[in-house]
């Protein structure tokens, strides 16, 4: 699958550089031209770039020939009396023309980006005569793009939502979204619905679904999502046992569940009675959660148990290409409206329970302390992600539903009040030992709240 991205004032300047006839950007003179216009080629214009489904080695070229391109796309058209065009249809889609650029044998258009209701695979110049003159030319629909999903860890026979484009249902070949069973089988949802926009698929997850990925299939093609389904790779904390961490720092966060639990206990940052000013100021005791590695052993132990170093638990190495996620739960009687979710991992050089020695490891350690967001004693420049969802309308909350948090590791970037200026962000693998949240300050003010914000299921997965 491939992306195309416009630039028209830039394309068109390339267009007059590479051996076609100078488009003229000459507006006050332009005059419509009679007769029937020829076109004798096309050539793409547009960057490409390598889409989910492209192999690693695509290669692309601006310029070239082409019968056939994406929504969106930048064309010139080259040929004879080109200014005698007035219309121009892609199927049964009209594009927009700018007759600053149509000269006589030049003419620059881009192709709609909707999805045409009826697909005649001809490109269509209307004149000034009202004569018609059709092209063969294919308008290249993708396969489904799939960006995100409400929440991965929806439970069978609920609803949920897939996020994307190009998610279309054919009357004739109709949308599924597949999951897996135990046997490692299809399972199709049900109640499929899409968007009328063809960006979304709402759909109930299907008796029998298990972890796994994934996979959605229109008319034109199957795109496997870039996430899994209850996924556990890369899980650090489930607060069910699955991996035994939980509270490992100055605070003993309320771990619990309740009738709106997802897969049993969650983290609870608030009570819906605790508040947060306008500036979300300090208030560690009701808004922290803390899993500093280590023990108080000498040297600490930081490879098994209760303590274990994260990246000791989850392969790092590529952290560039993965994304820390969790499930998320705010009531509406209890909505967020300040303040951030700042989410910060650490090495052992930042914070450990003990600072004791650790066998192996040649650098400094610190013990526990709060430099990452405070910046005691000159330290605390620690990049960090900053999740405040409010900032959009003023309020926030999850409809009394669990929806799923994504943020990319190279977006923990941020001091504690949004700024990026000499803030040192993670380097490598060694900067995932530790994991704190704290809802806090981040730059932005907002209202007096109260929320009331469960975690669950906090991992760290690849990207795709």
């Amino acid at each position: 699958m491939k992306k195309h991205f416009n630039s028209i004032l830039i394309l068109s300047m390339a267009a007059c550089t590479i051996g076609f006839t100078a488009c003229k950007d000459e507006p006050d003179k332009y005059e419509i031209a009679d007769g029937r216009p020829t076109v004798n080629y096309i050539r793409c214009l547009s960057s490409e770039v390598v889409g989910q489904q492209d192999d690693e080695d695509t290669k692309y070229t601006n310029g070239e020939l082409v019968e056939s391109a994406y929504p969106s796309s930048t064309l010139c058209l080259v040929g004879d009396n080109l200014r005698s065009i007035v219309e121009i249809y892609f199927n049964d889609l009209k594009a927009n023309l700018n007759t600053s650029y149509i000269s006589d044998n030049s003419l620059i258009v881009n192709v709609p980006g909707s999805v045409p209701s009826e697909v005649s695979d001809k490109m269509y110049l209307i004149t000034n005569d009202k004569d018609t003159v059709a092209v063969d030319f294919k308008v290249i629909i993708s396969a489904p793009t799939i960006v995100s999903m409400s929440c991965e860890y929806a439970p069978v026979g609920s609803t949920a939502t897939i996020y994307g484009s190009y998610i279309i249902d054919d009357p004739n070949t109709p949308l599924t979204v597949n999951f897996k069973n135990a046997a490692g089988e299809d399972l199709p949802a049900t109640d499929v619905a899409v968007a009328a926009d063809y960006s979304s698929v709402s759909f109930t997850v299907p008796e029998g679904a298990v972890e796994g990925p994934i996979n959605v299939t229109s008319v034109y093609g199957t795109t496997k999502a870039p996430f899994q389904y209850c996924d556990t790779r890369g899980l650090m904390f489930d607060f069910d046992g699955a991996t035994g961490l939980g509270n490992h720092g100055w605070h003993d966060r309320v771990i619990t569940s309740d009738a709106t639990s997802l897969t049993g206990n969650f983290v609870q940052l608030g009570d819906g009675t605790a508040g947060l000013d306008e500036k979300a100021g300090w208030d560690d005791g009701n808004f922290s959660f803390e899993y500093w590695c280590g023990s108080w052993d000498t040297p600490q132990n930081v490879t098994s148990g209760d303590g274990i170093a994260l990246n000791k638990l989850v392969d790092f190495t590529n952290w560039e290409t993965m994304s820390l996620k969790f499930e998320m739960y705010i009531p509406k009687a209890s909505p967020w409206k300040s303040g951030a979710l700042q989410i910060a991992f650490e090495g052992y050089d930042r914070v450990t329970i003990s600072g004791n020695a650790i066998d192996g490891w040649s650098g400094s350690v610190v013990g526990a302390n709060a430099w990452v967001f405070n910046g005691e004693n000159g330290q605390g420049n620690y990049g960090r992600a900053l999740y405040r969802p409010w900032t959009e309308t003023g309020s926030f909350d999850t409809n009394d539903e669990w929806i799923t948090v994504t943020i990319p590791l190279t977006a923990f970037i941020y001091d504690k009040d949004g700024g990026t200026t000499g803030v040192v962000p993670p380097k490598s693998a060694a900067d995932f030992a530790s994991l704190t949240f704290f809802v806090m300050g981040g730059g932005i003010d907002g209202e007096a709240c109260t929320p009331w914000i469960k975690i669950d299921n906090i991992r760290a997965v690849p990207n795709k």
